[in-house]
């Protein structure tokens, strides 16, 4: 079986010899993103990655990834086809999803620093995940990067499997340039973002 993505990116941290689950290693993934998956990672390799599972139940606090297709999108000033979320809340018709792509990837990295707070535990296994509800997100400043990112997905517009992306593989997951904004590009939606959350 060819290596994953995340294999590839894990392997080259490690030969750089970079310590896992710093501020460092976050760095040093903002910085040779590029280099090592060339600025784009095609959504259906990351959708079949052996090192992402596919979900038939998301459950609320995990991170997950999928396709999706607007219902609204003809009144959408823009929304992301390929999104990153954490589910938060059950919705009516879906799910409530932090979508980290409407940061860009710095910022990203801070918002998940600040959740870190509410994680379960510190094994980065399978039972590790988010407590982050929405009352506890519009009730904390250190949370304010919450805003940009809180969406109402449809269930029924998910035009994918939902995959889970592995506690281990947050830090990594947050700085892959998977954002497939419709409407405008993400220069625009990141600035949008950073004058919401001022």
């Amino acid at each position: 079986m060819a290596e994953s993505l995340f294999d590839k990116l894990d392997q080259a941290r490690i030969k750089a010899k970079i310590p896992d689950n710093t501020k460092r290693s976050q760095d040093w993934f903002r910085n040779k993103m590029t280099s090592l998956v060339g600025g784009k990672v095609k959504t259906n390799d990351l959708l079949r990655d052996k090192r992402v599972k596919p979900v038939t139940k998301p459950m609320l606090g995990y991170m997950y990834t999928f396709l999706y297709d607007a219902k609204t999108k003809d009144t959408l000033p823009y929304w992301d086809r390929f999104p990153l979320i954490i589910l938060v809340d059950r919705a009516p018709g879906g799910f409530y999803g932090l979508n980290l792509h409407y940061l860009p990837p710095i910022l990203r990295a801070r918002f998940l620093d600040s959740l870190s707070d509410t994680i379960s535990n510190n094994k980065f296994d399978e039972t590790t995940r988010f407590r982050a509800r929405y009352d506890l997100l519009k009730g904390a400043s250190k949370f304010r990067y919450f805003k940009p990112c809180f969406k109402h997905y449809l269930t029924s517009q998910v035009t994918s499997r939902i995959v889970q992306i592995e506690s281990s593989e947050w830090d990594m997951a947050v700085f892959l340039p998977t954002e497939q904004f419709v409407g405008a590009n993400k220069r625009k939606v990141w600035n949008d973002s950073r004058i919401g959350i001022r």
